[in-house]
């Protein structure tokens, strides 16, 4: 399960002030002095139990501009700050059952019963309320190719809430939750590492009564544009996704040049292109394509 960090304090710091200890250095989860430091800033940040709502009051009245220009607000999450020193800081809203937002919009709103790991470290405090349920497993990320109903050996840990002052570390992929409504309105706040690469790293959707990987949920731009390209059918689009299939680092790309390759052919021609999928190297690619050659002599096209 996620780390538990052990840091107590009572002073304060306002978000200027969180950013500031934070610094040009940020946050490095590998570094265990920068966890430490960011565990302090997030603390104290939480020790301050006005300011989120004195922000959202701001924003409410349009008299906090400048805040406004560096937030981004969606239906559960509230940027704080842009990213600096490979981190951002965020706010996350968890409601209830009983909560009207949760009775219109439904439990996978907001990620509620969709078990899943990251592929970004993050710390996290619980600011407000009991906090979310967790239900918590581990897992071997280096020894799990990522197709569909692989099963990686997932482990559970324990099940328990963000309560407010819990302070943890997730680490990406090890770390497995299934999210359960808080039983009333729930705040928590983050610190989040980013940085470029970590779009390549697959993070997983998981069946827990299985224990196999669903799919992968965080898909790229990259193979968005690459769908889009092939489907409008040019030549050089073509030879890209070809050249992709066979080289590309990534096998999730490798597995999506061949997937907008084969919606352009008929039956017998795709299952021909899934044939040297299987033989391409790649275990994820391979027992992907093993599924859609099964789908396609079943005629289900839909499926391949």
């Amino acid at each position: 399960m996620p780390r538990l960090i052990e840091c107590h304090d009572d002073a304060q710091f306002s978000l200027a002030a969180c950013l500031d200890a934070l610094g040009e250095r940020g946050f490095d989860p590998a570094d265990e002095a920068s966890v430490a430091r960011g565990a302090l800033a997030l603390r104290r940040l939480a020790n301050d139990r006005g300011f989120l709502g004195d922000l959202l009051i701001a924003q409410l009245k349009g008299r906090n501009r400048e805040v406004g220009e560096s937030s981004a607000y969606g239906a559960q999450s509230i940027v704080l700050s842009r990213p600096r020193g490979g981190c951002f800081l965020r706010a996350n809203i968890w409601p209830s059952e009983q909560d009207a937002c949760f009775r219109s919009s439904g439990a996978k709103t907001f990620v509620y019963g969709m078990p899943h790991d990251h592929n970004f470290s993050f710390l996290t405090v619980g600011y407000f309320g009991p906090g979310y349920g967790s239900d918590y497993y581990e897992y071997d990320y280096e020894s799990a190719a990522g197709y569909a109903g692989e099963r990686p050996g997932l482990r559970f840990v324990e099940r328990s809430a963000l309560g407010e002052g819990t302070l943890m570390l997730y680490r990406a992929h090890r770390d497995i939750h299934a999210q359960l409504p808080a039983a009333s309105l729930s705040v928590s706040l983050n610190i989040l590492r980013i940085h470029p690469a970590e779009g390549w790293f697959d993070q997983y959707g998981f069946d827990l009564e299985s224990g196999a990987i669903t799919g992968v949920l965080n898909p790229t731009a990259t193979e968005t544009f690459l769908r889009c390209a092939v489907g409008l059918g040019g030549a050089e689009a073509l030879d890209l996704a070809e050249n992709f299939g066979r080289t590309h680092p990534s096998d999730r790309l490798r597995l999506a040049t061949y997937e907008a390759r084969a919606l352009l052919l008929e039956d017998a021609e795709a299952d021909q292109l899934w044939r040297q999928a299987e033989a391409c190297g790649s275990l994820l690619v391979a027992r992907e394509a093993a599924v859609r050659r099964k789908a396609l002599a079943g005629g289900h096209r839909a499926l391949a």
